[in-house]
């Protein structure tokens, strides 16, 4: 990862990017965007990209702790890299809803589930995000990763995947290992 943090982050047509203090912020016509950056690190706004990089210590060009930020840099780009994708294209997550009688239906501001237990399980939805729900499959839109992001795994937290059966809500296209249920009858003891 190091090295990836050397490139340069492509800003894209129909984004703007300008630094303000320590927070850059990214607008584009999904929304508005803001990341507030280190003080160990410096963003450099170039013609058509961004770069970033380590400030220098005490003013004479030396870095400081260069080794222990470089993985640090690294995470910075590629958070900026993804929120400029965010803002030009949106950012989308599906779920599926796996289980006999699993169903999910969008009521006001509530995204609800009946996922077995002897109650629906209620989900308020932020006013960021889009929800979709057809049949087993909940697709959530929005223009921030973090939120996006956040708001799922959230949903997923109601009833993960269970890895007997396999039912619960999960990722789209997410692997559940399967295990071995018990086997009648083996109990290990004779007399």
């Amino acid at each position: 990862m190091a090295k990836q943090g050397k490139r340069p982050v492509r800003i894209p047509d129909g984004v703007k990017a300008s630094l303000e203090g320590t927070v850059l912020k990214m607008s584009g016509p999904m929304g508005n965007l803001g990341l507030e950056v280190p003080p160990v690190l410096s963003v450099v706004l170039e013609k058509g990209s961004i770069r970033v990089d380590f400030r220098s210590a005490a003013g004479n060009g030396e870095r400081k702790n260069e080794t222990e930020n470089e993985s640090l840099r690294s995470l910075y780009r590629a958070l900026i890299n993804s929120r400029m994708k965010a803002v030009k294209e949106g950012i989308t997550k599906q779920l599926e809803v796996i289980g006999v009688g699993y169903q999910a239906e969008l009521k006001g501001k509530n995204l609800v589930l009946k996922i077995g237990f002897s109650h629906p399980v209620s989900v308020p939805v932020p006013s960021e995000i889009k929800v979709k729900v057809e049949k087993n499959l909940i697709t959530l839109a929005g223009s921030d990763p973090q939120q996006v992001g956040d708001f799922a795994a959230r949903v997923r937290g109601v009833r993960p995947p269970e890895p007997y059966g396999g039912k619960g809500i999960r990722y789209q296209g997410e692997y559940v290992r399967q295990k071995v249920g018990k086997t009648a009858g083996a109990t290990g003891t004779t007399k």
